[in-house]
């Protein structure tokens, strides 16, 4: 089967200089749905440290607000992914962003390994489900882009290498999946944010473990969750696996799916300008 117009490009295109073009082709062409998926699941394991999980419920705005704050961030991200880092609308976005995270007092390494899981998770995602793994021109890319706008939060000491920076998410999680109340707490409330798009308050518990069935065992222990059943696991498994044939099968995207033309009835019905996001209390 031939490339489609944008893996082509992709592979014509140099990761040093083109590296946010080729993540926006990446991610809004070639796998828009497991790229926000794999980016749901990288602010998901950030709930599992207590130090940051304890900043989160302390604001109460899961609990309280959990489709905004999700949007919010989703946003914000996208604001910044879509126009690039030199356009005027992400530079507000990362302002926006670098404010908000301003009223907390957060460490060097928590700021790293939150940037750590945007590089990483994405890779591991769509590698394992994604209708085909990730090329070379991706990854160098994705490490880039993420890279220069951690830079541009006053992350420090960023690793040069991809391997360094996995090589500090793996120790990181292992010394710091700690469970706590908070992690639980926070985690619940975005799994039922999850939930709530497909299923009615009363069917949560039947739909907990098929969410559960894409996370790792010190992740669920970490956030106080069950594993699932292997019946489930193996339900899930087969169906990404098909899901996985048959995308690779289905024409390709022409055009892009941008998270920031997606309607919020809920939040913004009337749409929004960046200087809304984000709760009242830092604006």
């Amino acid at each position: 089967m031939a490339d489609s117009f944008a893996l082509q490009k992709i592979k014509s295109l140099d990761p040093e200089k083109d590296h946010w073009e080729i993540a926006r082709l990446s991610a809004f062409y070639e796998f828009p749905w497991d790229n926000n998926r794999a980016l749901e699941l990288a602010l998901f394991r950030t709930f599992a440290v207590p130090s940051i999980s304890c900043i989160l419920d302390r604001t109460k705005e899961f609990e309280k607000r959990a489709r905004k704050r999700y949007d919010d961030t989703d946003l914000i991200l996208s604001e910044i992914l879509e126009n690039g880092i030199e356009s005027e609308r992400a530079k507000a976005a990362l302002a926006k962003m670098n404010f908000i995270h301003s009223h907390f007092k957060i460490s060097h390494d928590d700021y790293l390994y939150v940037l750590s899981t945007f590089v990483l998770e994405p890779e591991r995602w769509i590698n394992k489900y994604g209708y085909r793994k990730l090329t070379d021109n991706e990854l160098k890319a994705s490490f880039k882009i993420w890279q220069e706008l951690g830079a541009l939060m006053g992350i420090k000491n960023i690793p040069a290498t991809k391997a360094e920076l996995e090589r500090f998410n793996i120790e990181y999680e292992h010394k710091n999946y700690i469970p706590a109340t908070s992690n639980h707490t926070v985690a619940l409330a975005t799994e039922n944010l999850f939930l709530s798009c497909f299923l009615p308050k009363s069917l949560y518990g039947l739909g907990r473990p098929f969410l559960h069935a894409v996370m790792d065992e010190p992740l669920l222990t970490a956030v106080g969750f069950s594993k699932p059943g292997w019946l489930i696991q193996k339900a899930v498994d087969t169906c990404m696996a098909l899901r996985r044939v048959v995308i690779g099968w289905l024409p390709k995207r022409t055009k892009p799916v941008l998270r920031t033309k997606i309607t919020r009835k809920e939040t913004y019905p009337k749409g929004y300008e960046v200087k809304d996001l984000g709760s009242h209390k830092y604006r």
